[in-house]
């Protein structure tokens, strides 16, 4: 087995699900309280709750889940409102009523760009962002291209990649390994391909299970030491003595 310098802790997520985001901060929550933080590595997985979503500007998430599930307006919104109130206990600041309705899969492609170079985690941030307070379209080229600048990418480097299929397959991708692992909503968190977390769980779910599994890499990637008592030997070319 290859040692490793750090354990991987992927995310599969959607830029436009509210527990994901409420999900990162608890996540983010533990992991600052995880005495070994320095050797956990992030990476962030692209995933589509709806990837038939038609992206309209002209109409808000209360209205689209309506529509979508044949609820009325005013229950959409206290469903939204009681998620609302979810996001706000761990410093949120959720604004269904400017949220847009818009395909992800742009943002998605804008996300392995950022990761290309480093950038995964905050531009996963500042995509939550944008969609759950700031009520900005995500799957328009003028707001990505602002975005992904906001967090240092480069604006040319962005728009050549929109303007492209530039990682449709590197979504495609995680799409398909969540479906293989049967991920069947987000978030979900796997920790040293070993440990599943299903859902925005609780802090104390996740720092059991960042123990767990860092317990397990750590035995995995130590090599056993050999204390050494020297005597007579041969070495490979015949030297006895």
């Amino acid at each position: 087995m290859t040692a490793t310098e750090k354990m991987k802790i992927e995310i599969w997520s959607d830029v436009m699900c509210p527990f994901c985001y409420i999900g990162k901060r608890r996540f983010e929550d533990a992991l600052g309280q995880f005495g070994h933080k320095d050797q956990v590595e992030i990476e962030w997985k692209s995933f589509q709750l709806n990837p038939n979503m038609k992206t309209d500007p002209t109409q808000n998430i209360n209205q689209y889940l309506a529509d979508a599930k044949g609820w009325n307006l005013d229950y959409a919104k206290r469903m939204n409102e009681h998620v609302t109130e979810m996001a706000a206990q761990v410093g949120l600041t959720y604004d269904f009523d400017k949220a847009v309705v818009a395909n992800s899969f742009n943002a998605h492609r804008v996300s392995h760009l950022a990761k290309k170079h480093g950038l995964g985690d905050a531009m996963e941030e500042a995509l939550f962002k944008a969609y759950f307070t700031d009520g900005k379209n995500i799957d328009d080229k003028d707001t990505l291209i602002e975005l992904g600048a906001s967090i240092g990418l480069k604006a040319d480097e962005i728009k050549q990649t929109l303007d492209s299929h530039d990682f449709a397959d590197a979504v495609k991708h995680d799409i398909a390994e969540a479906q293989y692992l049967g991920i069947q909503g987000v978030p979900f968190f796997v920790m040293n391909s070993k440990y599943g977390v299903s859902g925005a769980q609780a802090v104390p779910v996740f720092s059991e299970t960042l123990e767990k599994s860092f317990t397990d890499w750590q035995l995995e990637n130590t090599k056993p030491k050999l204390t050494l008592i020297e005597g007579e030997s041969c070495s490979p070319d015949g030297d006895c003595g």
